[in-house]
């Protein structure tokens, strides 16, 4: 499972970890139940456990599936009721998530962001007026060298524009690409799996807010 921490594990991790915590106790505590009836369940959670792994770098919607994804809950306009709803948290657990990382106030929080771990990330509001406001960025497009077509349609990136921002520089196919992310201000940053990462500009089309 790599050097994460218990509090960074995705759901089906630490569901695999409690598991693999009761299996190996069975055959320790009782003499009697031979070792092996606790190894081979040992193996083969570990082995699921790095299938899945696997699948999930390699399909987007099934990483999603598996891990969930990052929910908005406090944007420009406020709290967002519905996403408060779907990760069935209270506006008492957002003040006090908020106030734990140092922003009692959500006046001052442009978008607090609960992430598939639990974690809560706050993006906080420019206090310089004459600053742009501060935007949810950056935004992913591209990892693992696929797509994510609702941040695309988000950002208002087409196809053509992917292919002409991430291509060239030794990259000849997207496939090549690891991870690729998009600015408002049309900045994209491009790392590629086997060379030096790079960045490069595009003509934002557009878009919904984000």
């Amino acid at each position: 499972m790599g050097k994460r921490q218990i509090g960074e594990m995705q759901p089906f991790e630490f569901v695999i970890t409690l598991i693999l915590a009761e299996v190996a106790c069975l055959p320790m505590n009782d003499p009697y139940i031979p070792l092996h009836f606790g190894i081979v369940p040992i193996i083969t959670l570990a082995f699921l456990d790095v299938v899945i792994t696997f699948i999930s770098r390699k399909h987007f919607g099934f990483r999603r599936m598996v891990d969930g994804s990052s929910v908005i809950v406090v944007d420009p306009n406020g709290l967002v009721y519905e996403n408060l709803k779907k990760t069935n948290m209270s506006v008492d657990d957002v003040i006090m998530s908020a106030r734990s990382g140092g922003y009692p106030d959500l006046k001052d929080i442009q978008y607090a962001i609960v992430e598939p771990n639990g974690k809560f990330s706050v993006i906080e509001k420019e206090s310089d007026p004459t600053k742009p406001t501060p935007a949810l960025r950056p935004l992913p497009i591209l990892i693992d060298g696929k797509p994510i077509k609702e941040n695309m349609e988000m950002a208002g990136v087409t196809d053509e524009m992917m292919n002409k921002a991430a291509l060239g520089k030794n990259v000849r196919k997207l496939k090549d690409v690891l991870y690729m992310d998009v600015r408002q201000d049309g900045t994209v940053y491009v790392s590629p799996k086997r060379s030096k990462c790079f960045t490069g500009k595009i003509a934002i089309a557009g878009g919904k807010n984000w």
